[in-house]
Formats: C-alpha cells, sequence, structure tokens
C-alpha cells in the first residue's frame, strides 16, 4: 500500500508517496546512521540530481539494501 506523508524540507512543506516497505527501510536506516527520518530525506533530497523525492528515496534504499548484500558474506568471514 502507498501511503503519502508530508516532510517538511529547508522550512518548505511537500508530500511523498511511498510504500509501507520503503517507509520501514528509511526508518531503519536513519537508526543506523543515528539520525532523524527526516534528516535522512533532506540528505537525500540534497543529492537527488533530476529524481523526484519518491523515486530518489526509493533509490536510496535499494542502494543501501545492495550494499548490505554485498557486505554480508565478506561481514561473516566468507568470501562471495
Amino acid at each position: 500500500m502507498i501511503r503519502k506523508r508530508s516532510v517538511t524540507l529547508q522550512a518548505h512543506a511537500t508530500s511523498v508517496s511511498l510504500e509501507d516497505q520503503y517507509w520501514d527501510e528509511l526508518k531503519r536506516m536513519a537508526a543506523e546512521l543515528d539520525v532523524s527520518l527526516s534528516t535522512l530525506i533532506e540528505r537525500v533530497d540534497a543529492a537527488r540530481g533530476a529524481h523526484n523525492l519518491s523515486s530518489a528515496l526509493r533509490l536510496a534504499v535499494l542502494a543501501d539494501l545492495k550494499s548490505k548484500i554485498g557486505e554480508a558474506p565478506q561481514s561473516a568471514g566468507q568470501r562471495p
């Protein structure tokens, strides 16, 4: 299910529509970085280039998960 949520970026309110699973992953990412969800969204927004914010957030989650998959075998002492 896609949820639309309001966020404030640089003192301007905007809305972002994402599936619940993406919101869950963004919350996890923010916790791992020890930042607020708003701060994480601001960082993604600052680096997003031409992508819309929803797409940029999905790509940020994808990149984070891909990096974790790549790190998992090495952190367990195994070779890929």
